[in-house]
């Protein structure tokens, strides 16, 4: 078979590195991907909003499965084109990627189908936003409506950082389109994972649990990121909570879409917090999170591409999904400054010390003069598998110290929380 991958980032990478493992795929094409995918891929230059240069492409090589990463050609509609032209491709409409697109879509659906969630308020208008924050006081949680690559939501700790958020999305217009409505929310205490799960209409596979390190610092200190870390499975976590998320959460979530008439195919992201009153959604994404895909996708004992498959042709509830009885853990390596600016162009080093069972997902790089440079914010993510979480974290972090580039950033405690 030939398979199309769309993205670039560590997430597709990941995506990549697990389907080039199947015995039954002999080409995988990756558009734009990055050097790191070009290992296992032929990268195309075609950019992830260019749908219909994507769909040339795969009419023109006979692509059989087209797979697609990220959040914003999933908005578009890639799904919904190619499925207008008869092309397999496997990701959610453009209608179920709202679930994503839009904080105000999902939260409506949540309440009206009593999926537990924090309560909020959703507002176009500044001063009627602003007097609700005054309302009810910090810490509250100030939400962009729409996608903000995965940096769009500010907790407040105190009023003068809401009033400033509030500021920056719908004054400022930090995030463009995206804050130009915004969802206000109660903050909730608690810990937070992951749930990723395959899903094709009612039918749910679940994956196994992970959890991500948002903020930029040790010790959860720092501007919000789109993710300096994680890892799965969660040991401290037990698996009658899991049960209770895929019963509670998860299931009514598809059984949802379907109701209104949006049924979900793909990789359904459920974000959640651990109240003291159970679990809570914080978010839906449509698709793989960057970087729980570079912890999940390692342990996955079936092959990818036979789920793929089976959910396009509607089978997906007679797939055995098998897990390894492993852990992983994700580091990522940022360029200093992020999420701030900060500069690309720096020479990394020493990738070729990084050795199985650590793999080098590459997120942020580019090629150039037969050397790899750093080109985005989250620049590496290293990985490492072991039999348990003490020893994936310790392979992981002796990697780390193996790879280098001027201003290389990195959490030290990414696990940690596991151990408490």
């Amino acid at each position: 078979m030939k398979v199309l991958v769309v993205g670039g980032g560590g997430r597709e990478h990941a995506i990549v590195w697990k389907l080039s493992q199947s015995p039954k795929i002999n080409q995988i094409y990756c558009a734009p991907g990055n050097p790191g995918i070009a290992e296992l891929a032929e990268c195309l230059s075609i950019s992830v909003s260019e749908i219909e240069k994507l769909a040339n492409f795969t009419k023109k090589e006979q692509i059989d499965l087209t797979f697609v990463g990220p959040e914003e050609p999933l908005s578009l509609g890639i799904v919904n084109y190619f499925k207008e032209q008869g092309l397999p491709i496997y990701g959610p409409s453009r209608e179920a990627a709202l679930i994503e697109g839009s904080k105000a879509f999902a939260k409506e659906m949540m309440i009206k189908y009593q999926i537990p969630t924090a309560s909020y308020a959703a507002f176009t208008n500044y001063e009627k936003a602003l007097a609700y924050v005054h309302s009810k006081g910090a810490p509250i949680v100030i939400k962009a409506d729409g996608l903000a690559a995965g940096k769009g939501v500010v907790v407040a700790k105190t009023l003068e950082e809401a009033e400033n958020a509030l500021k920056g999305m719908m004054k400022d217009v930090t995030f463009g389109s995206a804050g130009a409505r915004v969802v206000i929310e109660e903050f909730l205490e608690g810990e937070e994972m992951t749930l990723l799960a395959f899903v094709n209409g009612t039918t749910v596979k679940p994956m196994v649990p992970a959890q991500d390190h948002k903020p930029v610092f040790d010790g959860d200190k720092g501007p919000n990121t789109g993710g300096m870390g994680t890892y799965a499975p969660l040991p401290h976590m037990d698996s009658s909570m899991v049960k209770r998320i895929i019963e509670e959460i998860v299931q009514p979530t598809a059984n949802a879409m379907v109701e209104e008439e949006v049924p979900f195919e793909g990789i359904l992201y459920t974000g959640l917090m651990l109240t003291k009153s159970g679990p809570k959604v914080i978010e839906y994404n449509a698709r793989f999170g960057d970087p729980e895909t570079q912890v999940v996708l390692p342990l996955l004992e079936t092959d990818l591409l036979d789920i793929l498959i089976a959910s396009l042709s509607g089978e997906l509830e007679n797939v055995e999904v098998k897990w390894k009885d492993k852990s992983a853990v994700c580091v990522i390596m940022s360029s200093d400054g992020y999420p701030g600016s900060y500069e690309k162009g720096q020479v990394i080093k020493g990738l070729d010390n990084v050795t199985y069972p650590t793999i080098v997902f590459h997120a942020g790089t580019t090629a150039k003069d037969r050397e790899i440079i750093t080109n985005g914010g989250r620049v590496l993510g290293i990985t490492s598998i072991g039999d348990h979480l003490k020893e994936a974290r310790e392979l992981a972090y002796q990697s780390v110290k193996k790879v280098s580039f001027n201003g290389a950033h990195y959490r030290t405690d990414i696990g940690t929380k596991a151990f408490r």
